[in-house]
């Protein structure tokens, strides 16, 4: 079969690849469409030592079942592959398994034609679904748990919050919109990128403004989801989150500090990790695009598989406007 493969940092090839190797309990899914993630950007990069190359990469990923109890079945994915009896599957926590694999990690990812994965990892979407919508259903369940996390630990409901969202790429942009279904009126969005700033703001989520060059209220936010997760973007956040407010940190860019603990102390600022999320998030954020929720989707660009190595290169380049690009193992080139 063919696929795109990272073979180096700063290389994807996309070569003839092994048919993938099935397991018991497991499934073949015919890939229809597959996203590529801010995680995947860093792994490309070299910046990820979990993900060793050479190594097909991609997890946001939409198909059809082969064969198996499920044959015919369209489907998403839960990359997360848990082990189902550690103390945190017991306990209902499958996204911080202690003994957890991933496909594009431990395994062969998605950007290929055919992956293989646990029946237990397969959530089924109605069979009409777009498949590049069902694609973002991994990043919208990012931004969901982060939310749901984040409603737990407010003080008051996310509705009536004033919330800042650092990062505008897929997960930044689908927990403003999912805020905005959910009834919140004051949200702002911090994005670099001037192409991508573009494009958010065509969603008209709230005020889109580069966090270098334009103000932000110090203290000013009930609450701050960093999708970036760096240095900088974890001393915006600080900067900007108020007195008992909630700070929800999702991306992983870097671990090089940034977090104030003197305000956390003296301000009651709460901070949660938000990991991935759980399979019922995931089933619930496909539910919601499939439902409309976060509006039209028509920010969303689509390329071939077999074009993946130059889009991976633009990417990097920061050449790119929309938020996610899907790529498409059907259409080859």
């Amino acid at each position: 079969m063919k696929a795109l493969v990272y073979t180096a940092p700063n290389e994807m090839t996309f070569r003839d690849e092994p048919e993938p190797q099935v397991g018991a309990s497991e499934s073949v899914v015919e890939i229809q469409a597959v996203g590529v993630c801010g995680s995947d950007m860093h792994a490309y990069q070299g910046h990820d030592p979990r993900r060793v190359p050479p190594l097909v990469l991609g997890h946001e990923v939409c198909g059809r079942v082969s064969g198996g109890p499920f044959d015919g079945r369209r489907v998403i994915l839960n990359p997360l592959i848990s082990c189902g009896y550690c103390h945190y599957c017991r306990t209902g926590r499958f996204n911080i398994c202690s003994n957890r694999t991933m496909i594009g990690m431990t395994r062969p990812g998605g950007y290929a034609e055919r992956v293989s994965i646990p029946d237990q990892c397969l959530v089924p979407v109605p069979d009409d679904m777009n498949p590049v919508h069902a694609a973002l259903s991994e990043p919208a369940a990012t931004g969901l748990h982060a939310l749901v996390l984040a409603g737990r630990a407010s003080a008051r409901p996310l509705s009536e919050c004033r919330a800042l969202v650092i990062g505008g790429g897929s997960v930044g942009l689908l927990t403003a919109l999912l805020l905005r279904h959910q009834g919140c009126r004051r949200i702002e969005l911090a994005e670099r990128n001037v192409l991508r700033r573009e494009s958010v703001a065509k969603e008209e989520v709230g005020r889109v403004f580069d966090p270098v060059d334009e103000t932000i209220d110090e203290s000013g936010f009930d609450l701050v989801i960093d999708c970036v997760g760096g240095r900088v973007t974890r001393v915006l956040a600080m900067h900007a989150v108020a007195p008992g407010g909630v700070f929800v940190h999702v991306g992983l860019m870097d671990n090089e500090g940034g977090l104030d603990a003197r305000k956390m102390t003296l301000a009651e600022v709460t901070v949660i990790g938000a990991y991935t999320y759980t399979t019922a998030d995931l089933a619930a954020a496909a539910d919601k695009l499939y439902g409309g929720a976060y509006g039209s989707l028509d920010w969303v660009e689509t390329h071939p598989l077999g074009d993946g190595a130059r889009v991976f290169a633009e990417l990097l380049k920061g050449n790119i406007a929309a938020p996610k690009v899907v790529l498409l193992p059907s259409e080859q080139v």
